[in-house]
Order: structure tokens, then C-alpha cells, then sequence
């Protein structure tokens, strides 16, 4: 189904997981793709595995307001216009908040928080006169607390938030923004998790696994999808069934 022909789709964090997954979604709905990254390499790989004539493979560093003020000015230059944002970009810091450092906290807040508040702020204008979306990557650790992750939960939270009160807004305004909320995703981030601590994941979980990356770009494009027209302010979990838990043990 090309329900996405003609519509111009910029997605950080491109290069891998989600992101890479969520591009090749757009892609084959027939978007025109901006595929953006900190890794160039990464990025470039999988603009390669796209159609050339619509698929642009660029650098940013989306805790940069300028890099990303600049990125979508060019989407918008070259491609006429944006329809779809979506601000996935991020990163995990492990430990709690006395196990971690300010400079922690400084790099997951630079990239999970103003990534998207940078993203938002200068692709706004352009989905105003598309009537285009936005969707944000949060998680369900925004939802939530996790143990030993107190900064990658703060950060998500205020995504999650953010989504919401930007929703208010602007949707007088025609444009739709929400937000993907995943739990244990089988990416680059998450990878070197080992044997036990992915079974814990896999008991939590009810479906008793972690999701692979395109079953949350499916979401995502079904957010930016005329199927979706009067859903806006959701943050939507993607976690199999992880947040239906109130948090007590399995005992039956």
C-alpha cells in the first residue's frame, strides 16, 4: 500500500534499531525519506538499501538546536515541504541517580530531551502548513519508574509529556503528534544485555519476549497514517503487554 506517496518523512536516530526500521516502513509506502544520524556510516548503509531517487542519507547531532534548525530547513528546500517528524533519536545511561554522573545526566538529557524539543520546535512550522504529524520515540520507562535507570526514565518522561502538552497545542492547528512508547527492543542499545538479564525481560513481558524493531515502526506508521486521523496526545505502549502489569508477581 503506497499510503505514503508523496509525503516527505525526516527520522532521527535512522541508522539503526527503530529508527533504521522505521525508514525502511516510509520507504516502502513510497515516502520520501531523510534518513538523519550521528553515525554517518551507519546511516549511509541503510539509505543504500533504499531507493536512491528518495532517500537522503544526513548527519546530525540532534542535541545541536542549529544542526537540526538546519537539517529540516535543507528537508524543506530540497523536498518542498515535511509531512511527518519523527524525533527517535536517543540513548541509555544504566545506574541510578547516585551511581551516575552529571555528565551523564547532561549527554541523555542533550539527546533525549532537547533532540526532541529542538526537532519539534523547528519542523512545527513546516507541518503547520503540510497539516502534517509528529511522533516521538518515548518509552515505557517514561510511563513508569525502572529500577537502576533513573536518568533514561526522567528523560522519556518528559518526552511522553512533552508529546502530550505539544498535542494540546497544536492541534487546532492540524497537526497530530504522539508518541511511541516501547518496552525491551531488540536494537544496538540493548544487544549486550546478557542471557539472565533478558529472560527477567522475557518473564515481564506477556507475550514473553522483546519486540523487534519493525513492529514499532508498524505503529509509528500507522500514527502518521490517515488511520490514525483523530488520535493525537497518545503515548502509546508497544511493550507486548508490560504496562497492563499493576507491578505484583506471577503467582498462578
Amino acid at each position: 500500500m503506497n499510503r505514503f506517496t508523496n509525503k516527505v518523512v525526516v527520522i532521527t536516530g535512522a541508522g539503526n534499531g527503530i529508527g533504521a526500521a522505521a525508514a525502511k516502513r516510509f520507504s516502502s509506502g513510497g515516502a520520501t525519506v531523510v534518513a538523519a544520524d550521528y553515525v554517518m556510516d551507519d546511516v549511509k548503509k541503510l539509505a543504500a538499501s533504499l531507493p536512491s531517487d528518495r532517500t537522503f542519507a544526513v548527519f546530525v547531532d540532534v542535541s545541536d538546536a542549529k544542526a537540526v534548525e538546519n537539517m529540516i530547513a535543507e528537508t524543506v528546500k530540497r523536498c518542498g515541504k515535511l509531512d511527518v517528524m519523527i524525533n527517535n533519536a536517543g540513548v541509555h545511561v544504566i545506574g541510578s541517580i547516585l551511581e551516575t554522573t552529571l555528565d551523564d545526566w547532561r549527554r541523555i538529557s542533550a539527546i533525549n530531551i532537547d533532540g526532541v524539543v529542538f526537532g519539534a520546535k523547528y519542523s512545527l512550522p513546516h507541518l503547520i502548513k503540510s497539516k502534517g504529524c509528529m511522533i516521538n520515540t518515548a518509552s515505557v520507562s517514561g510511563l513508569g519508574g525502572d529500577w537502576g535507570a533513573a536518568f533514561y526514565c526522567a528523560s522519556k518522561g518528559a518526552v511522553a509529556n512533552l508529546t502530550r502538552a505539544m498535542a494540546l497545542d497544536h492541534g487546532l492547528s492540524g497537526v497530530r503528534i504522539n508518541a511511541v512508547c516501547p518496552s525491551l527492543v531488540k536494537t544496538n542499545m540493548t544487544k549486550g544485555f546478557d542471557a539472565a538479564v533478558q529472560e527477567k525481560f522475557n518473564e515481564r513481558i506477556p507475550l514473553g519476549r522483546a519486540a523487534q524493531p519493525e513492529e514499532v515502526a508498524s505503529v509509528m506508521a500507522f500514527l502518521a497514517s490517515d488511520d490514525a486521523s483523530f488520535i493525537n496526545g497518545a503515548c502509546i505502549p508497544v511493550d507486548g503487554g508490560t504496562t497492563a502489569s499493576d507491578g505484583q508477581p506471577k503467582i498462578a
